[in-house]
């Protein structure tokens, strides 16, 4: 437990400067790059590089199921969890596509799915336990299981730190996790249910209006939890979404970006910056979801999401897809020539 409170680096500000400069000098108007050029400026910074990389993307995708499920609060039933997981690692998911494509690692890390698989290639299992229970009626997890989880997500970061990763992409699969998801989000930004619950795996709006009465009975079971982020966790979460807040500090922590995905995966970065602050430097949010209320966590972060494709899917699919956009930008920050080494001109005074 003491790791989560460990303080993030001090990063030296000479290298976000020195990064300003460069941009500066580089063969195009001030600005003709648009956000790329942000988005180089950053990466230099967070990895205190003069050369910033995103060439080496690794990913996991955390995997476990909900009590909450027994409610109706999914359009798919619960044992889609693990036949994803299987999906995952025989390679038919897309994020199983975009990772072959991006030449990256992909982990599956098993946090409490209900059934227990054998050992497989590419399958971490690191149990909290069969699923959560019931948020509705009780607290989703023991203390215990809550450090399990976070703990989870701390050895996923280790692991990809030793493979020479330079950027980090976590993905979720759990059947019913939009609902702790939209109880998370309603808690901690202080918003309704119905402005934090969307149709998640596909629901019609009958089936909305029920997810978001469960959701506001999550919230008035566990109100004691007040402004506590890892109490809300605890008592409203689940396995998989602890496991990414844990990777997200803990990637804060060893320097290593973070490529955020859509809502699932956006609730885990916004429980981490509150449990540690400093944390929000070093995310980039991959996209803006189609799952209603998403936008406003990326507005009370202060992120701008880097597309807006209307993707909903989570895995971390929509990470990987706005992958090669960071590559981009740190290719051109490093290759372009600068007015002095092409010998052209530069604006006239």
């Amino acid at each position: 437990m003491n790791w989560i409170k460990s303080p993030c680096p001090v990063l030296d500000e000479s290298f976000k400067q020195a990064a300003i400069e460069r941009q500066g000098q580089l063969t195009k108007p001030p600005g003709a790059l648009g956000e790329l050029e942000d988005i180089a400026i950053r990466m230099a910074y967070i990895q205190q590089l003069h050369k910033p990389s995103a060439d080496n993307p690794a990913i996991a995708v955390f995997a476990a199921d909900h009590g909450v499920a027994e409610e109706g609060v999914s359009a798919f039933p619960q044992e889609v969890t693990v036949q994803m997981v299987m999906n995952f690692l025989q390679g038919g998911a897309a994020i199983s596509v975009m990772a072959n494509r991006l030449n990256a690692p992909l982990e599956i890390v098993d946090v409490g799915i209900l059934t227990e698989l054998p050992a497989h290639k590419g399958l971490v299992i690191q149990r909290a336990a069969a699923g959560t229970a019931n948020s509705a009626n009780e607290a989703a997890m023991t203390e215990e299981q809550l450090q399990l989880a976070l703990k989870a997500g701390y050895d996923a970061v280790e692991r990809v730190i030793d493979t020479g990763a330079d950027i980090f992409i976590g993905g979720e699969m759990g059947i019913a996790n939009t609902t702790a998801a939209s109880a998370l989000y309603s808690a901690l930004l202080g918003i309704t249910p119905d402005q934090a619950t969307g149709a998640g795996t596909g629901l019609d709006d009958k089936g909305i209006q029920h997810k978001i009465s469960i959701v506001k009975k999550i919230l008035a079971k566990h109100e004691d939890c007040g402004n506590n982020a890892l109490e809300w966790l605890r008592c409203a979460g689940g396995f998989e979404i602890v496991a990414l807040t844990g990777a997200y500090i803990r990637a804060a922590q060893c320097r290593l970006p973070v490529l955020v995905d859509g809502f699932i995966s956006s609730v885990a970065a916004l429980c981490a910056v509150r449990i540690q602050p400093d944390v929000n430097e070093y995310l980039f949010f991959s996209h803006v979801s189609a799952e209603q209320g998403h936008r406003l966590v990326l507005e009370t972060l202060g992120h701008k999401p880097l597309l807006d494709l209307g993707m909903r899917l989570g895995e971390g699919s929509g990470a990987a897809v706005a992958v090669s956009l960071l590559q981009s930008a740190c290719a051109l920050h490093t290759q372009m020539a600068t007015f002095a080494e092409a010998a052209v001109a530069t604006k006239k005074q």
